[in-house]
Formats: C-alpha cells, structure tokens, sequence
C-alpha cells in the first residue's frame, strides 16, 4: 500500500469546441485518511492561475474568466461547460490532507474546432521560373489554411509525390499565426530548383488537421509553373509527308524546337554554289511554319530552318529535302505516221517523264478504258473507228498525280453512202424529201441532180442531205442522183420513185378478173358434165340446162367479190414484207348460174 498521497489523472482529455470537457482528479489517502482541500487551477504561459477550492463540501470559485462554467461532481471531477479554444491548456489538481501533506497531477486540455479549416488555398503563381544552371531555389506556390485548431501541417507534393526539404533543392517555409478567436492561420511557401522537365509538372499541399477527434486532410489544387529554358533541338518536318507532295499542292514546312519561349525562326532554300536564299519573307517566324502554294518542280530542293535564342544567343538549324513528284514530257506517237486508209493497222506508242514509276490507262472519246500499257494496237480501221484516243499517265505512289494526252486518228477514204431513201412511193405534184447519208474523211461534200431545197446535218461524223422536191413527171421518170465527194473520190447513189397510180396496177386488176372468169367456166363444165351423167339434179323437174337458164338464155353471168381492191396502190406489203399484186388480195370470189 502506498505510504503518501497520491493524485492521479489523465494525461490528455479532447474535447469539442462548444462541447463540456470533464477532468478527472482521483487521489489516494493512507488510512483511508479525508482531504482537507482540493484546489483546481491551470497554467498560463509558466504562471499558474486558480481556478477554484473546495473545502468542506463546499466550492469557492476565484477565476471570473470561468464564471458559471465550472462545476465539480461528487467525485472531485471538474467540468467546464462551452468550451472555447482558448481553454486549451493544462488544469491542475491539488489535494491536502493534514497529516499526510499535499499533491498534486495534471491534464492537457486539447479542444478541436467544429469545423474543418478554411479550405487550402493555393494562388496561381505568377509569371515563370528561370532555368538556369545555377542551383537557384525559386518560389513555386503559397499554401495558406485558416481557422483551426490545433495548427495544422502543411506538406507539398509534385506529381503526387510527397516533397521533403532538400539543400539546393527543395526549401519548405512555413508561418504560424494565432488569430484573435483562439485559432490559428497556417502559412507554407515552397521553393524549388526546376528543370526543363519540370515544365509539366503539377504541385500542390495538403493539409491535416484535427476535427472530432480525427485526423483529416485537405488538397488544394493542382498548378502548373512556367519554365524558361533554351532550345536545345530542333526538327524540320515537311507537311504532307514528302513522299506524296505533287505538282499544284499547298504545302508547309514546320519547325519546332524545344526552347521555352520558342526561339525565332528563319527559313532559307539552298541555290546554286551552295549560297542561301531567304525565305524568311514568306514564313510566321513566331511559329515557325513557311507556306509553299502551288509548288511545281522548281519548288524542289533543301530547306534549312535555323533558330536564334534570345536569352543566350545561341543559334540551331535543321535540313530537310522537299521532293516535288511531276509527270512531264507526256507524248503519243502514231505508226505509221503517214496517211491511214480504212482497213489500215495502227500502233499508238504514250511516253512521259517523272522521279517515280508511272501507269498507262488509253481512253477513247467517251471516256470509256480500251487499254492498259503504254501501247495501243488499232487494226482494221473504218470511218467508224473513235477518232480520238487519250493517253492517260498515273503515278501509283503519289495520289493524284496524273497527266492525259489526247491524239487523232483520222481515217481517210473516198465518201461511203450508208443510206439513202429509195426506193420512194410518191405522187404527182407532192412534195417529197429525198435523203442520202455518208461518212468520209476529208470531209465530203453532197451534191443532187435535181433541182430542191437541201439542208445537211452532221452526227457521229455522219453527214446527212435532205432534199425537199416537188414530184414531176420527168422526176418520176429518172428519178434522182446523190453524188458525194471528197479529195479522195466520189461515190455516187440513185433513188427511185415510184407512182402510186401507173397503168402495171390496173393491168394486175384486169388480170384477176380474167383469171377469175376462167375458173368459173371451168367450174361450169364440171357441173354439166356430171348433169349428164345423171348425178346431179338442177330445178325442181330435176333436169335444167345450166347453160342456158330461162329468161338467160346464152348468157353467162360472173360475180366477182372482194374484201377490197384498192386501185390507189400499185404494190401492195405482204404479210412477210414482200410486195404482192392485188389479184393475189383477193378475199372471196361468188359465182351464179
């Protein structure tokens, strides 16, 4: 058992700002002893301040800073009611007994505000940080937190990773002020060396603090710093690709070096005897772009942009070849080249010149593909033949790089007529035309024999004369010649008119009719033959001379029907296109006797 008196208590009691905090002071007498006095107090700064005594049972208050928020519990407990953060601090408890003297224990009073503090505040730095190669520590951010308690810790993070002080490196300073509430404004200020490869690199703090009882922490956001630094590497590149530039397109040259801020750029094109020819004129020489439109084969060549850092003077170039792909020379040649008459062979040969490999496609007048190769085999050639062939040169590597050559075929022959309008039906007086169509090359002219109005059209190097004429007789006799010639020859054609109302037609008539009498008399002689031979009755007495009916006696009586016998026709279409006489129309023919 202890001999001397022994006060306990704990050594941290937490405790909600606004809430009650309870400080307990348990002791220990020998001999189950009694106290004669238990006195509360606290500490400020090194002097201690009383709070209370309790003697006898009964409680003297003697700090008026507490007055009405203190209260002591049957077990000597004492409570402080609307705790403030000002009442953090250490409470002592004293305990005297008459024979076995005094002690005495203490307890710190830690109050936690009731809300987080305000929350981390970052600034955006401003303007930027110099790379040098001189290990400067320069300023990157201020983090600033405000009302709590107790004081918070700042740390600072890059890219996420926690940042420690660091000589020549890294440099944390931090201030801590006490505002007139009780809590506490936190500041922390980072410097740092920076290099070029912190030019994407992110900072920011976090803040811990204590609420309820808790740990927590609070980020602010994420800045970025602006690092200077010089060039170091430059690239030219060409813009599309080289390898696909053609004759007639825009094209860019870029250059970008990895200097902060960029570097002024010049460009310039490589001439003759290895001397510069500035391009500067035409480029933005902030951002580093020269513009080349419609650049053609002369645009070809080596390119240098070279940059100047104004910071230390220090200059950096680069070469880039600029090919410009081109077809050129594109030439068709014909054999043989002299003359070419119909039924004639032909062999178009198509060349042409570029820095790439080329395709051959031949086309004819309509656009149509006859052929591929560079070679073109035309046999038998007619008037009808495409006159016009094209020569089309691709570049497969390069889309879009194609040139065409067109070439004439003209075959040359003595006029053909394809066509004429013979043979005509017509009539006396009535105005015809008349119609003769040719093909030939030189081109033909059309020539009649008779006196009209002609009117010529050309069509698919066809050419076609109508003559409108009056019909006549010396017309109908003789009819009518279309000549058509050319340098090489004439070729010569005769059309026919016939009259619809010629004597040929009524003869056919007359001969039908005979030859229908015929056939009735034959039928009549059958008839009276077989009477004889008593085989057929005629008349109700059963014997009549068919020859010789009453009242018509010597008289042979002939019908002759048909559905229709046109003497408006001369000929008449059969039923399988050729012409027919009208006898042979003949659709019913009637004898009675």
């Amino acid at each position: 058992a202890a001999s001397r008196l022994e006060v306990s208590m704990p050594a941290v009691v937490e405790v909600e700002s606004g809430g009650t905090a309870r400080i307990e002071c348990n002791f220990y007498i020998p001999g189950n002893g009694s106290y004669t006095s238990i006195n509360w107090s606290y500490m400020d700064r090194s002097n201690r301040v009383s709070l209370c005594s309790i003697t006898g049972g009964k409680i003297l208050e003697e700090n008026t800073d507490y007055k009405g928020r203190l209260s002591v519990g049957e077990d000597k407990a004492l409570s402080i009611s609307r705790v403030t953060v000002q009442d953090a601090r250490t409470f002592i408890c004293q305990v005297e007994a008459d024979s076995h003297g005094m002690g005495e224990n203490r307890t710190e009073l830690h109050v936690y505000s009731e809300e987080a503090p305000s929350h981390a505040r970052l600034p955006t730095p401003h303007g930027g940080a110099l790379c040098s190669r001189l290990s400067l520590l320069l300023q990157i951010a201020r983090c600033v937190s405000r009302n709590s308690f107790p004081p918070p810790n700042i740390t600072w993070h890059k890219n996420g990773e926690q940042l420690h002080p660091e000589e020549n490196m890294v440099k944390i300073s931090a201030t801590l002020t006490r505002e007139s509430s009780g809590l506490y404004t936190v500041s922390s200020t980072l410097f740092a060396h920076v290099t070029r490869e912190d030019r994407n690199s992110l900072f920011h703090c976090t803040v811990h603090y204590w609420l309820r009882g808790q740990r927590h922490a609070v980020e602010s956001r994420r800045v970025n710093v602006t690092v200077f630094y010089p060039a170091e590497h430059v690239e030219l590149h060409v813009m599309p690709s080289s390898a696909l530039v053609k004759e007639g397109d825009d094209v860019k040259l870029v250059c970008e070096a990895d200097g902060n801020p960029a570097p002024v750029f010049s460009f310039y094109k490589r001439e003759l005897e290895d001397s510069w020819q500035d391009l500067s004129s035409l480029a933005d020489s902030n951002s580093g772009v020269l513009h080349l439109h419609d650049v053609n084969k002369s645009s070809s060549g080596l390119y240098r942009c070279q940059t100047l850092d104004l910071d230390d003077m220090r200059q950096l170039e680069k070469d880039v070849e600029l090919v410009v792909n081109y077809i050129e020379g594109v030439h068709v040649k014909m054999e043989p080249s002299s003359p070419i008459r119909e039924g004639d062979s032909v062999r178009l040969s198509c060349s042409a010149h570029s820095p790439v490999a080329l395709d051959y496609q031949w086309r004819d007048e309509k656009g149509r593909k006859v052929a591929e190769g560079n070679q073109l085999f035309l046999s038998n050639l007619t008037f009808e033949t495409s006159n016009s062939f094209s020569c089309k040169v691709m570049a497969p590597s390069v889309p879009g790089l194609e040139q065409s050559k067109q070439v004439a075929v003209d075959v040359q022959g003595k006029p053909r007529i394809v066509a004429i309008s013979s043979p005509l039906y017509v009539r006396q007086d009535e105005v015809v035309n008349l119609t003769c169509k040719a093909i030939a090359f030189p081109w033909p002219s059309v020539h009649w024999n008779v006196n009209g109005t002609a009117h010529e059209y050309v069509e698919n190097q066809h050419i076609t004369s109508n003559l409108t004429v009056r019909v006549n007789h010396d017309l109908l006799r003789a009819g009518a010649m279309c000549r058509v010639s050319n340098a090489l020859g004439v070729s010569e054609k005769h059309i026919q008119l016939l009259d619809q109302k010629t004597p040929e037609s009524k003869g056919v008539i007359i001969v039908a009719i005979i030859v229908c009498i015929l056939v009735v008399a034959v039928l009549g002689s059958v008839i009276y033959f077989l009477h004889k031979k008593g085989k057929i009755p005629c008349g109700r007495a059963g014997k009549q001379d068919i020859t010789k009916p009453k009242g018509r006696k010597d008289k042979i009586v002939v019908d002759v029907k048909s559905d229709k016998l046109s003497e408006e026709a001369g000929l008449l279409q059969g039923a399988n296109g050729e012409k027919r006489p009208a006898a042979d129309q003949v659709g019913q023919t009637v004898v009675r006797c």
